[in-house]
């Protein structure tokens, strides 16, 4: 087995799959890249048993195929001291021992066995469900939504992303409790209806990997994996086994109070005045009133407090209402265009947060934030 390949390629192509390689792996050979050579397309893959990356790289100059797992973290650590310049790669299959050939230079290293790396797993096709996104369009919803996801060992259907998939519209909705995010995306030709609880790393590794794509995303899933086609990339993980909670049943509904605010000087407002709050609350109180929304903090234990106002649009009853500074700090730094609109009910009740322009027709963004007693904590 033997093929020419760039330096700069191959380690690009290293680095975009090597972020599912596990610190600590079960099994040894998945600290390893399975190189796979055939009809000159080298298959790179990497997993954690969890979840599968796989490249294609071209290879111009190639020998005989076949396939050797080689060590992860030295190959990479290799390559990055390369300038642009073309690698020669000679295997013996049988010795599984691999030169590496440069302008000025030969490394040798020692590969494991092909046969003891881990199958990809399948997707069942008689229960499969198949349907395309805009790699635009995945990123956005992933992005929007990644954030508000739990870290819950006790409720693991908590720590990733549901996909709601309806005939003609994909719902994508994260939460940890305290605060929700559901970003539907309408006008979609799918078909047949299904849902899926993507884990959170191979979303964060599916959102590194969209924005360079152009052509539509193939997402499949059945009722143990999901598999995302790229035009480079191929990801398969294993699903979040459970029931996702009925989120549009914690929505509030009725609504009446609406607060029209600047985004982003609320958050630099919220930046310096939550310095004052208590830290083990990070409670910071929101005070509207006419067309000024105040907003406060205080550490009783330190006799420290800060308050700030801000010119605002509202509509409805004067209201004070607490909210942990932290996780609104979250939800206005990850809603898009310069203006948020609050609708809320009561102090006791959650408050919805929506962008004050959806970023198209297509798009229904909304947030949604728990209160906090606000006479409970200092």
């Amino acid at each position: 087995m033997r093929f020419v390949v760039s330096s700069h390629d191959l380690l690009e192509h290293l680095q975009s799959v090597s972020r599912v390689i596990s610190s600590k792996n079960s099994l040894p050979i998945l600290d390893d890249f399975l190189f796979k050579l055939e009809d000159n397309v080298l298959t790179i893959t990497a997993s954690d048993l969890e979840t599968t990356l796989v490249t294609h790289m071209n290879i111009e100059n190639a020998d005989a195929g076949g396939s050797i797992a080689l060590p992860a973290l030295r190959l990479t650590n290799t390559l990055k001291e390369f300038p642009e310049e073309p690698l020669t790669f000679e295997v013996d299959l049988e010795s599984l021992s691999v030169e590496i050939l440069a302008e000025q230079g030969k490394y040798n290293i020692v590969g494991q066995r092909a046969v003891d790396y881990p199958q990809m797993p399948t997707l069942k096709e008689e229960t499969k469900i198949s349907f395309k996104m805009d790699p635009g369009v995945l990123y956005n919803g992933i992005t929007r939504t990644i954030f508000a996801t739990a870290n819950d060992e006790l409720r693991p259907i908590m720590n990733g992303i549901f996909f709601d998939i309806a005939e003609d519209s994909v719902t994508l909705v994260a939460s940890d409790a305290h605060k929700l995010v559901r970003y539907i995306r309408k006008g979609m030709e799918i078909g047949k209806p299904g849902s899926f609880i993507l884990p959170k790393k191979p979303a964060s590794l599916l959102r590194n990997l969209l924005p360079r794509e152009e052509e539509e995303v193939t997402v499949e899933f059945d009722d143990k994996n999901a598999r995302f086609v790229l035009s480079d990339h191929v990801l398969v993980c294993r699903l979040v086994d459970g029931t996702y909670p009925s989120y549009n049943s914690v929505i509030p509904q009725d609504n009446p109070n609406k607060l029209h605010v600047d985004r982003v000087s609320m958050m630099n407002a919220l930046k310096r005045v939550s310095v004052f709050s208590n830290q083990a609350s990070n409670l910071v109180r929101l005070t509207i009133t006419g067309n000024k929304l105040t907003l406060s903090a205080q550490d009783l234990d330190f006799s420290v407090s800060a308050s700030e106002w801000l010119a605002c649009q509202y509509e409805g009853e004067d209201m004070e209402i607490g909210f942990k500074s932290t996780f609104l700090l979250e939800i206005l730094a990850n809603l898009p265009g310069d203006e948020v609109v609050f609708e809320l009910a009561d102090p006791t009740r959650a408050g919805i947060i929506l962008p004050a322009e959806q970023e198209s027709e297509e798009d229904d963004l909304l947030m949604l934030l728990m209160p906090m007693m606000i006479g409970s904590v200092s």
